[in-house]
């Protein structure tokens, strides 16, 4: 896309508290751009980029569009008729979405970006983490908060650019990098992709981005990238089958700490620990090897910064204690991802009782994904499961009725022995109700979705 944003002056965001716009309208208030923006709701994301000098309107309205802006970037998710976006095009000011100008800022640079449909933060974070470390300096965006930063940004002036670049509505094909690292492939987003082809279509057709010298690192033990065809003469595959790359192997997880093996071409590198749990992570944490291993960092040095990777906002968030119990907030939204972080949390914390509340994210995910969805709790001790979250601009159809008080009921016909442990809870108050009649010391309370159920963990732990 041809833009100049050393001719851009003043900027507007659409949706300017979304995790990738935050981040962006950020990376221009550095570069001393005049940035400003809106969103529906207030939150911690707002609040931030006010506290950094950035103006936020809440709520949207045409009024605050005015003739003098340069540019307006706005998230994927608005609908054409946002009044914000329609009077922009009314007053002849160029509008972007924001991979459009990511891709702008991303394409010129030394690119690293890290897509598929689980762990893209947690990887991210930890490669990001890791390039910092390394002392290469690097320019990040990630999908979450990291604390190091205490932003989900980190300007640097070094070659590298490490991106999350997300596959919905194929907004991962606006960049051009030069290492690609693909974590997994599972049908998501079921309110753009028809079907599980169609998904891999998206990543077939991003991996074509990559230069003749460009880098793939994938996961060697999934399938569905496995079936992807390409003409990459540069592949590094991870994972803990015997044809991998870099594999893990002996993996222990123990409390507080998973702890694995390392062989990279066959050569045993020794231990490595993580201090955040579950099978996934080891994943995510080789993809981060792998990548280091690439860029011909010591594996000492990865050793290291993985031991100090600590988690990033709402990925197995420890936020503190209530009530003689420990609190972890984690944005899990699809059936897998949300199976594997309740089992992760009963490897982490060995012989305490887990309290599950989770709040399923968008009508249309929850009614195509259903029956994963009902395979998905099996781990949980108790399970609360709140209303299902509306995602505003992306659930026009009310007409797929499905709520989460079918998942319990579903639930307990399958199985009647776990039925007296399984609630259903309208909203949030109720789901705070429930929390205070079920909750026993020393459980640990695991507060999971990508909505606003993240809200119950931040109070009750103030």
């Amino acid at each position: 896309m041809e833009i100049d944003f050393e001719k851009v002056n003043k900027i507007y965001f659409i949706g300017i508290g979304g995790i990738g716009l935050s981040a962006l309208a950020q990376f221009m208030k550095e570069k001393n751009k005049w940035v400003s923006g809106s969103d529906l709701n207030s939150s911690p994301i707002t609040d931030n980029l006010e506290k950094k000098g950035i103006e936020v309107c809440i709520g949207q309205s045409g009024e605050n569009i005015e003739s003098d802006i340069d540019l307006v970037i706005h998230t994927m998710a608005i609908p054409e008729n946002n009044l914000e976006l329609q009077k922009a095009k009314e007053l002849r000011i160029r509008t972007i979405t924001y991979p459009e100008a990511l891709g702008v800022l991303f394409n010129d640079k030394l690119g690293i970006a890290v897509c598929g449909t689980h762990g893209k933060s947690s990887t991210s974070a930890m490669a990001g983490l890791l390039l910092d470390d390394a002392e290469l300096d690097p320019l990040i965006f990630v999908g979450s908060i990291v604390p190091r930063y205490e932003s989900n940004l980190k300007i640097g002036e070094g070659k590298y650019f490490l991106i999350e670049a997300c596959e919905y509505q194929r907004a991962f094909l606006n960049y051009y990098p030069k290492i690609i690292i693909l974590n997994n492939i599972e049908l998501d987003h079921t309110d753009y992709y028809k079907d599980l082809e169609d998904f891999k279509s998206a990543f077939a057709e991003f991996l074509i981005h990559l230069p003749n010298d460009g880098i793939l690192i994938c996961n060697g033990d999934d399938e569905n990238i496995s079936k992807i065809k390409h003409q990459i003469s540069s592949v590094v595959r991870f994972g803990l089958g015997e044809t991998n790359d870099v594999r893990a192997d002996n993996i222990k997880f123990e409390e507080g700490e998973v702890k694995f093996d390392v062989f990279y071409d066959r050569k045993n590198l020794g231990e490595f620990v993580l201090q955040v749990p579950g099978l996934f992570n080891v994943y995510n944490a080789l993809g981060t090897i792998a990548l280091g291993l690439t860029l011909k960092i010591p594996a000492e040095k990865i050793k290291k910064s993985l031991k100090n990777y600590s988690g990033i906002w709402r990925r197995f968030e420890i936020k503190g204690e209530y009530k003689g119990t420990t609190v972890i907030s984690d944005y899990a939204h699809h059936p897998t991802a949300v199976r594997s972080i309740i089992k992760a949390t009963k490897n982490f914390y060995p012989g305490r009782r887990v309290l599950t509340v989770f709040q399923p994210h968008q009508h249309n995910r929850t009614k195509e994904l259903y029956q994963d969805f009902l395979k998905s709790f099996d781990k949980a001790d108790v399970l609360i499961l709140a209303e299902i979250f509306d995602v505003a601009g992306r659930e026009e159809n009310k007409g797929q009725a499905v709520s989460s008080l079918d998942l319990v009921n579903d639930i307990k016909k399958q199985d009647k022995e776990v039925s007296k442990n399984i609630f259903y809870a309208k909203d949030l108050q109720e789901t705070r109700k429930l929390i205070d009649e079920k909750i026993r010391p020393d459980d640990i309370l695991l507060i999971v979705g990508a909505g606003d159920i993240y809200k119950i963990a931040d109070e009750i732990v103030e």
